[in-house]
């Protein structure tokens, strides 16, 4: 009675596992020494588009992709030697349609009676998942293509448009030497400012043209409180003037990764903003602080000026030549630049800002190890 029971337990454990086998969402294969298929799911069938019977009759490698022949190789030496226990291979197929598939199959040796050694094949069809990634590749391929032709574009526009205003400006120095009647004239003096104001637009795209990201390995470690204090000391004349008290509250020992020149320009920008857009009546306090947030060093510049109405001007803050207050100086090419210097050294710029209360940017750059 005890023997019979055992017996049903045994048959009903393997009646599960063949229904598991056999109707798993995945393909599972097992596959002996030679490669043969000796056992296989109804989804190795709907995978490769071939009847079992159809499988049994020929050997895996029949339908792999003649470059994919060897990926299994190396791995499987290892396993077959003991050193790994499983593995898994990225392989392309050809379906029986003539389509070629792209499969993961993860590949484990499991020994059967009498000590033969098999192996079970899990196939997962990945073929739709490889075609969205070629495609981002290409794209990828195609965007940076591109960008550098926009980059040659850029540095062509910009060294010519210096030679040609470079060239206007000196043929007016002529006549005005040649004709001195013509320094009264309003036209040729209207002329002069276009030209004044062809040149100044082509320094700022000069300026932006330069900027390119950096690599992380080009990244020097810099260290946050000492350029803010150097900032502070460069302006300290400027400020006095202003009567604005600027407060250095960032941690001593924080280092960022950037390039100098980058990082002095970032701060410079910050703190002479909050200077020139300070509010009447009041005397201008800039606060700078910090905080470690992930992989970021937040440098944070807060003021007490002017501040921007985001709810017009908050998709155009970081924009050229926009400007959101009435001063004479302003030229709206500041805060682009900035942010192209913050994006490119891997970081981000994010703005709070209320009219009459005053603006707080986050500056977000790559901490240093």
């Amino acid at each position: 009675m005890k023997v019979s029971n055992h017996l049903r337990n045994f048959s009903n454990a393997y009646d599960v596992l063949d229904r598991t086998f056999n109707n798993t969402y995945n393909g599972i294969a097992i596959v002996n020494l030679d490669g043969n298929w000796l056992k296989v799911n109804e989804s190795v069938c709907d995978i490769f588009g071939y009847t079992r019977w159809e499988l049994f009759n020929m050997d895996t490698h029949n339908i792999v992709y003649a470059q994919d022949l060897g990926v299994h190789e190396k791995k499987y030496e290892q396993l077959i030697d003991g050193t790994i226990d499983k593995y898994r291979v990225k392989q392309r197929y050809f379906h029986k349609d003539g389509s070629i598939l792209w499969i993961l199959i993860y590949v484990s040796l499991v020994y059967f009676k009498e000590g033969r050694a098999h192996m079970i094949w899990q196939f997962t069809d990945i073929t739709n998942r490889q075609r969205n990634q070629d495609k981002l590749k290409l794209m990828l391929s195609v965007a940076e293509e591109q960008n550098e032709r926009l980059k040659s574009f850029a540095n062509i526009v910009t060294h010519n448009l210096r030679s040609h205003s470079g060239n206007l400006s000196l043929l007016t120095e002529f006549l005005e030497e040649d004709v001195s009647s013509l320094k009264s004239n309003e036209n040729f003096q209207l002329l002069n400012n276009a030209i004044s104001n062809l040149q100044e637009t082509v320094d700022h795209l000069t300026q932006v043209a330069k900027i390119r990201e950096i690599e992380d390995s080009k990244m020097e470690h810099l260290n946050l409180y000492d350029f803010a204090e150097k900032a502070t000391y460069n302006i300290i004349a400027l400020a006095q003037n202003a009567e604005a008290v600027i407060y250095n509250e960032i941690e001593e020992d924080l280092c960022v990764k950037g390039k100098a020149a980058y990082l002095d320009s970032i701060i410079l920008n910050f703190l002479t903003n909050a200077i020139k857009y300070r509010a009447e009546g009041r005397n201008p306090i800039i606060e700078l602080s910090s905080y470690v947030e992930a992989d970021f060093v937040v440098l944070k510049i807060k003021d007490n000026g002017l501040g921007i109405d985001l709810k017009k001007f908050g998709d155009t803050v970081f924009q050229m030549y926009k400007t959101f207050h009435h001063n004479e100086d302003a030229i709206g090419i500041g805060l682009f630049i900035t942010k192209n210097h913050i994006e490119s050294l891997g970081g981000r710029v994010e703005i709070v800002s209320e009219v009459g209360v005053g603006t707080e940017f986050s500056v977000y750059l790559k901490k240093a190890s």
